[in-house]
């Protein structure tokens, strides 16, 4: 079987370094693909975007089985698209249609779905440049610092700003809903801050049905000790500790199976992964946000611990027979994942510079999945701001963690950036 894996990131190539452990699949094509290089892969220069480009090859390839990792084209309608087209009516496809991916791609469509099925969540409202004087109104009247001010569109993981004073929320309202994240930041959702611990929990679902995938932790801000902007993802760990069955059973029962059972009760078809993030507080789960796909970093570290073949559950969507499977296996070990960026990230950064150090030492439990690079002559460049991800299986947390940071030590590309306390905060649990 040949597969196509949209998208050109760390998630997409550990979807890709996953599936193409299958016995089942022959030939893994990646549009667009970066500088990395794995068996069964190939590169095809197409945009994540280019619907029509992107059915020609499935077509002239004979592709099978579709993922699509990114959320701009799931929130664009890639999905609604393939399935349009009669000659591709025997896809698989792993992506929700454009009504499902609405749970990402609007902040306030999610809230609203989430207050209509009882799902926990924080206290929010939401403002336009209309009603800003209305917003700055709540702000000082009904909210605490510190603030939770999100774009309601999708700004690549970095449209939620947490200011610590009221006037640093004004501002940030005002520039937020004055053109700062673009179209993403028309609408502005403020939400009560949650205090607690942060995790991520993953499910594959075929509408009906649902399969859990191991849980995980990542870290958002670009500097130690959670300091400076957010970012797409600096680490991960896989499992989280604090997540036991009586947590879980809380997140199935308050939180997944009302999701899907809403989804379905609205008639959204929704058939592949979901992203929950959660907080913890005081033993409570509550949701964050919801994503549409796997999440970046944490996929990085996740498929490390998938036990058996990934593809059989991905083929069972299409017919929605997900129930009939039997359960993924993980493996007992912990992961960890350390992201490589370019100087600068978040902001302004500079790239094409030549990365060395990559050779060798890749392993079941060690690998170096490619973020923001591209093949140029006889050498692989930074082509991103997240540039590399280092992932690390062993017994416990420390041990990961070592592992993943004594091999990224020997990778050197000019502005090499990556955070030293990866896991720290679970470590004290």
């Amino acid at each position: 079987m040949k597969a196509l894996i949209i998208g050109n990131g760390g998630r997409e190539q550990a979807i890709a370094w996953k599936i193409g452990l299958s016995d089942m699949i022959t030939h893994i094509y990646m549009a667009p693909g970066n500088g990395g290089s794995l068996p069964k892969c190939h590169n095809v220069p197409i945009g994540v975007t280019q619907f029509d480009a992107l059915a020609e090859l499935i077509k002239d390839m004979g592709i099978e089985l579709v993922i699509v990792g990114p959320e701009v084209p799931l929130v664009g309608g890639i999905v609604d698209f393939l399935k349009a087209d009669p000659q591709l009516s025997h896809l698989h496809i792993v992506g929700p249609s454009k009504a499902g991916a609405e749970l990402e791609g609007s902040k306030e469509f999610a809230k609203a779905f989430m207050l209509r099925h009882g799902i926990p969540t924080a206290k929010y409202r939401s403002f336009t440049s209309e009603t800003l004087e209305e917003g700055l109104r709540y702000l000082r009247e009904e909210e605490q610092p510190p603030y939770v001010l999100k774009a309601d569109g999708l700004a690549a993981g970095k449209g939620v700003v947490i200011p610590e004073t009221l006037e640093e929320a004004e501002a940030e309202m005002r520039e937020m809903l004055g053109g700062k994240f673009g179209n993403a930041g028309a609408t502005v959702v403020v939400e009560s801050h949650l205090t607690g611990i942060e995790c991520s929990v993953f499910v594959l679902t075929d509408g009906r049905d649902y399969m859990l995938l191991p849980t995980a932790k990542d870290y958002k801000r670009i500097g130690d000790g959670d300091t400076g902007l957010n970012t797409g993802g600096m680490g991960a760990v896989s499992p989280v500790p604090f997540v036991d069955d009586a947590f879980m059973q809380k997140v199935e029962e308050r939180i997944i199976r009302p999701t899907i059972q809403g989804l379905h009760s609205e008639g959204i078809d929704y058939r592949g992964f979901i992203f929950f993030g959660l907080m913890n507080v005081a033993g409570d789960p509550y949701v964050i946000e919801y994503n549409c796909r796997m999440g970046d970093p944490e996929t990085e570290a996740v498929m490390l611990r998938i036990k058996g073949d990934l593809v059989g559950s991905m083929l069972a969507l299409k017919e929605q027979v997900l129930g009939q499977m039997e359960p993924l296996l993980e493996f007992e070990q912990v992961a960890t994942t350390i992201v490589a960026v370019s100087k600068g990230y978040p902001e302004g950064y500079q790239k094409g510079y030549p990365i060395s150090g990559l050779e060798g030492d890749v392993t079941a439990d060690l690998q170096i999945f490619h973020m923001g690079t591209t093949a140029k002559e006889q050498s692989i460049v930074t082509s991103g701001g997240r540039v590399l991800a280092v992932s690390a299986m062993d017994g416990t947390i420390q041990e990961a963690l070592d592992k993943a940071y004594h091999r990224i030590q020997r990778i050197h590309y000019d502005g090499i950036t990556y955070r030293h306390d990866i896991g720290q905060d679970l470590l004290k649990l």
